[in-house]
């Protein structure tokens, strides 16, 4: 499946999808999709980079809704728990899942590409072969129950300007 972050694509579009995509996943299990939920999942796939909650809280404010952290931390638990959204470790920030519809399966394994001087982050849909962990794991007597790829480098946009 081919990553959105960094490709040229219809911005607009992408985000009706994923907020089509997302409205169905909340009625279809009965989650509240509440205003505060909907506009932090609006701001996070306008930027298409990883956001923290304190970068968010500028938007709710220009909206007049609250722009008290608890706010956008609940928002942002609800998101991630419901897989509309990611956290990104490394960051300690937040980007939308650009592949909503790869949860229903229960494939999903995302692979982040984070550019170290701009903060884009694009997300891949990995297959990665977690033998050597899950043995490593196993041995160790560790239950993986979750596992994230995060990977460190130049966007192509910025990988040009390192270039020059």
């Amino acid at each position: 499946m081919p990553a959105l972050g960094f490709a040229p694509h219809d911005h607009g579009a992408c985000i009706n999808k994923a907020m089509e995509a997302a409205e169905a996943h909340c009625a279809a299990n009965r989650l509240q999709f509440t205003p505060a939920r909907r506009r932090v999942l609006e701001i996070l796939l306008k930027e298409h980079k990883a956001m923290g909650a304190y970068d968010i809280l500028p938007h709710l404010a220009e909206d007049g809704m609250s722009a008290q952290p608890p706010v956008a931390y609940r928002a942002l638990d609800f998101l991630v728990s419901n897989g509309l959204a990611h956290k990104i470790e490394r960051l300690n920030a937040y980007v939308a899942c650009a592949h909503p519809d790869a949860h229903r399966g229960g494939s999903h394994s995302p692979a982040f590409l984070i550019c170290r001087e701009c903060s884009a982050v694009e997300e891949a849909q990995a297959d990665v072969d977690a033998t050597l962990v899950d043995t490593a794991a196993r041995a160790a007597g560790f239950s993986i129950e979750r596992m994230v790829i995060e990977a460190e480098g130049l966007c192509p946009q910025c990988n040009k300007v390192d270039a020059t």
